[in-house]
């Protein structure tokens, strides 16, 4: 997708706080309302704008526990990648899921109350998994930085 300056602009802005009015957004990034307006419905319809969240702080929301976990493969399958997949998409303790090169096939992002559910967690829903061979769990200590934003 062409982007211009002004497009460029209005991502930007959008990518740090998607609920202001589009008025303000419009005077901020030097577009009449109509074509801000335009331009958004096009970046959706496009695919370039999937979706509008809020971001919400896991500390705050009660996710004492963050761990990056490296998940190798039984067989290496498409029907055993497809019910991993399908199995990690289901389980809201894991926020982020990467198909990875490496020794390990699987990074999962996950979030979790305390160690006793992470603990749970770990031996419930990834390791009884019919595909899994191994897990590895690498516990963050503290989020250094964390952004959404693409460098438009």
């Amino acid at each position: 997708m062409e982007l211009s300056r002004a497009d460029r602009r209005l991502l930007a802005e959008l990518q740090k706080d998607a609920t202001r009015n589009q008025s303000d957004l419009a005077e901020l990034v030097g577009m009449s309302r109509t074509s801000c307006w335009r331009r958004i419905r096009d970046f959706e319809e496009a695919g370039l704008i999937e979706r509008q969240v809020a971001l919400l702080n896991p500390k705050v929301a009660g996710f004492n526990i963050q761990v990056l976990l490296l998940v190798a493969m039984t067989e290496h399958t498409e029907q055993h990648r497809q019910n991993f997949e399908r199995h990690v998409s289901l389980l809201p303790e894991v926020t982020e899921c990467f198909s990875v090169s490496g020794d390990r096939d699987y990074l999962l992002q996950v979030v979790a109350h305390d160690m006793d559910s992470y603990n749970d967690f770990l031996n419930e829903q990834i390791l009884r998994h019919q595909a899994v061979q191994s897990a590895s769990s690498t516990f963050v200590l503290r989020r250094v930085k964390y952004s959404t934003a693409l460098p438009v």
